[in-house]
């Protein structure tokens, strides 16, 4: 542990921000594997719905700086491609 009081706090805010993070990129995770079941599954109403849902968690996610936009961008446009390719 450093013994400069900035670092000490430094440390403390890079924690909660680490644990944070953890938890939007697991929601992130969640919700693309809801998307990926629902389109394995066949399932048009449940595949548009999860990729409605994913890609809003994806743009917060973006505009909380948890993942790059062009990481988003990029799920994105590979969950669309699948949305189409299932007949929607």
């Amino acid at each position: 542990m450093a013994n400069i009081k900035s670092q000490i706090k430094r440390v403390k805010t890079n924690a909660k921000r680490t644990e944070r993070n953890r938890a939007y990129k697991s929601e992130l995770r969640t919700w693309i594997r809801r998307f990926r079941d629902a389109a394995d599954s066949g399932d048009t109403t449940a595949a548009a719905d999860a990729l409605k849902k994913a890609s809003t968690k994806l743009d917060k996610a973006v505009s909380k700086g948890v993942i790059h936009a062009n990481q988003a961008a990029n799920k994105k446009s590979a969950m669309a491609r699948r949305f189409n390719s299932i007949g929607a």
